[in-house]
């Protein structure tokens, strides 16, 4: 009797401690569950926070990846702008030697510009020198000062001293064609002062000589005569003064 009083004792104190051990289990496991659900909860929002387009981990990031990408987006209108900037400049560049090769087509234009006019003081100048070869002989060099082309109509109208008309012209040196100088040219005619065997006579030493310049007709003189240097002990001229026809080249004019 006792022995079975004792076995009862055991199994209801055995059941006792399965319940209390289940009962104990069940506590714990309704803690901690509750506790790792929330962290469940926790690890299963921040993926969610993610964005698929920056890839940022948080929604703060996520907008600071979008400011980023604006700014990148402003940054590439603004390399746009630049870029056009860029071109507008090189636009500029590209009128600019435009400009410079058009200033430089104007450096290299033709030397003489518009109509031809007829040459004469304004526009000339003129220089008188001695020559030792052909003897008594006088070169007349006239070069173009002006901007346009002139023409060397005839032949010089020249004056020594007091000289009341001008010397005839020596036929036979009438060029082929009207001599025309460009801006900067020279023309060329040579006069002959006195005979050289001492044949002529009313010889004089004349410290003066002015020369006019003949017009397309030849029977008058046009604009403004020159007043070339002698030297200055002056030239000897006597009755056998004569003068050639304007010629193109200096070795024209001497052969007379």
């Amino acid at each position: 009797m006792s022995n079975l009083r004792t076995s009862r004792t055991r199994l209801v104190g055995a059941a006792a401690t399965v319940v209390l051990a289940a009962l104990s289990l069940t506590a714990c496991g309704d803690g901690t569950g509750t506790t790792d659900e929330g962290a469940a909860s926790t690890n299963s929002t921040a993926p969610t926070s993610k964005s698929p387009s920056t890839g940022a981990s948080s929604p703060g990031t996520g907008s600071d990846a979008g400011g980023t990408t604006g700014s990148s987006d402003s940054k590439g209108t603004t390399g746009s702008t630049g870029t056009g900037s860029s071109g507008s400049s090189n636009a500029q560049q590209v009128s600019a030697g435009s400009s410079d090769t058009a200033h430089s087509a104007g450096t290299k234009a033709p030397a003489a510009s518009g109509k031809a006019v007829t040459c004469e003081g304004s526009v000339t100048k003129t220089v008188a020198a001695p020559l030792n070869r052909p003897v008594n002989h006088m070169l007349l060099t006239v070069t173009n000062t002006g901007s346009k082309a002139c023409h060397l109509y005839g032949y010089p109208a020249v004056r020594f001293g007091q000289a009341q008309s001008v010397p005839p012209v020596i036929e036979e040196s009438q060029p082929q064609a009207v001599v025309t100088l460009a801006p900067g040219e020279s023309g060329y005619a040579s006069v002959s002062l006195s005979a050289t065997d001492g044949s002529a006579s009313n010889g004089y030493t004349a410290k003066s000589l002015a020369v006019y310049f003949q017009g397309r007709s030849g029977f008058e003189s046009v604009g403004k005569g020159a007043t070339p240097s002698l030297p200055a002990k002056g030239v000897y001229v006597d009755d056998s003064l004569k003068v050639t026809y304007w010629q193109q080249s200096m070795d024209d004019a001497i052969m007379w």
